[in-house]
């Protein structure tokens, strides 16, 4: 996995600070591999409650995550109860590692 441990604090850290403490984030994608170079931070976020805006929710993230991580490029797909499960939803799933 190619991200720091303060990297990784930074994300849970901000996550639950706009999403709450139950939210579950999952790194998937590129930066798994070791091997691979360069590349953004691709995070599946899975929530228990429904969300009343998961567009407006997912963009404000990204841009704060962004942010905070000094301007590496961050896709992030959060999916909640009232969101249909994705082809992607089930590649995150299934290949993502908890952070």
């Amino acid at each position: 996995m190619r991200l720091s441990s303060e990297q990784i604090h930074i994300i849970k850290q901000t996550v639950a600070l706009d999403l709450g403490e139950g939210a579950q984030v999952r790194l998937f994608g590129s930066r798994l591999d070791d091997a691979s170079k360069g590349g953004d931070v691709d995070l599946h976020i899975s929530l228990a409650q429904p969300i009343a805006e998961p567009v407006w929710a997912t963009a404000q993230l990204a841009a704060r995550l962004e942010r905070e991580l000094g301007g590496r490029k961050v896709d992030v797909r959060l999916w909640s109860l009232n969101e249909n499960m994705l082809p992607i939803d089930q590649v995150a799933l299934s290949t993502g590692i908890a952070l």
